[in-house]
């Protein structure tokens, strides 16, 4: 690591462990249903939750005209009290995000003034900025489609949403691995043309995560490793929408086949990556990197498989979307040592 990039380094690997601790609060502002609790947006005046009842009572009348209290819960006996658990987690998720806003526009100000990074630094900066305001709009376009006629958000939206936080969060790090190693490594192409296509696998199951997330997905077909009464393509795939394409992106048990396809998918190209490898001399990094990558897959595998078939339980569907974001930074970390 060059020292000179030292506190540039840190600054951007904490911009990654901000963005993993926001998509964590963003998997519990899911699994807790929390997602719609805030039915406007302000910069300024939702910086704070309500400081008082008065306020408190304001925004849960507000919350009591949209539909998810209109054909949910106002069945359930939903007092206030409910009303504010749901509203932190959302509210604390938008406030990470704020958060991440100021710790990467400040110091980059700061490094821009004192010269401490270079031009080709300066442009991948200007790109995660712009990545960071587009996510920040990604949640406000996924929140809208829950507050007009579906109590729910769509699962389109919300894939998209999730998937280019995984993409924000691997582009910091690959952009602090090209300081923390500034010594460009002998490229072994094969390797790397197997690397991407592992990671393009991996980010389409990441997409369909999404998915399966948005739609309840995992509440269905709770059996492994073939799909109820024992087929491995339920015939409700079939049954549930008219055409291939809805059935294996809009139907519930056509998105969980398909996520369930991909983990097989995605584990024989770690796999295969890994003992093709074995033909040629890596360096100690490229071979940790590989390493590291199987144990990881393999236990976000497991962790899928007991996820489904406890009927996705909220903290193994939280552990399985934070391995998931381990997973991504490994793989990251792998193609980054075989490209550079």
């Amino acid at each position: 690591m060059n020292k000179e990039n030292r506190t540039v380094i840190l600054w951007l690997l904490s911009g990654c462990a901000l963005l993993f601790i926001m998509v964590v609060v963003g998997g519990i502002t899911r699994l807790t249903n929390s997602g719609l609790s805030m039915t406007d947006w302000h910069l300024v005046t939702d910086t704070f939750p309500p400081m008082s009842e008065e306020k408190w009572s304001q925004a849960f009348e507000e919350y009591k005209k949209f539909p998810e209290y209109q054909k949910i819960n106002i069945h359930n006996d939903f007092t206030l009290a409910d009303y504010k658990f749901i509203y932190f987690w959302e509210w604390f998720h938008r406030f990470i995000g704020r958060i991440i806003g100021l710790v990467f526009i400040i110091p980059f100000v700061y490094f821009l003034i004192t010269k401490k990074l270079d031009s080709a630094t300066i442009k991948k900066c200007i790109i995660l900025l712009g990545m960071g305001g587009f996510q920040g709009f990604l949640g406000w376009f996924m929140v809208k489609s829950g507050l007009i006629d579906n109590p729910d958000v769509s699962h389109f939206r919300l894939a998209l949403h999730l998937t280019f936080a995984f993409i924000t969060f691997a582009y910091t790090l690959w952009v602090a691995l090209d300081l923390i190693y500034p010594n460009k490594s002998e490229i072994i192409l094969p390797l790397r043309k197997l690397a991407r296509i592992a990671l393009v696998f991996l980010t389409i199951q990441i997409i369909y995560g999404g998915f399966v997330a948005g739609l309840n997905a995992g509440l269905i077909h709770n059996h492994w490793p073939l799909m109820s009464e024992g087929q491995l393509m339920h015939d409700s795939v079939i049954l549930e929408k008219n055409s291939w394409f809805l059935r294996l992106t809009e139907g519930k048990s056509g998105v969980q086949f398909v996520h369930r396809t991909l983990a097989y998918v995605v584990v024989g190209l770690i796999l295969f990556l890994y003992f093709r490898s074995k033909r040629y001399m890596l360096n100690n990094l490229q071979q940790k990197g590989l390493n590291i990558l199987v144990v990881i897959v393999f236990l976000q595998f497991i962790l899928g498989v007991f996820t489904l078939l406890l009927g996705v339980p909220m903290w193994l569907g939280l552990t399985h979307q934070m391995v998931a974001f381990l997973l991504l930074a490994t793989m990251t970390f792998t193609l980054h040592r075989f490209s550079k």
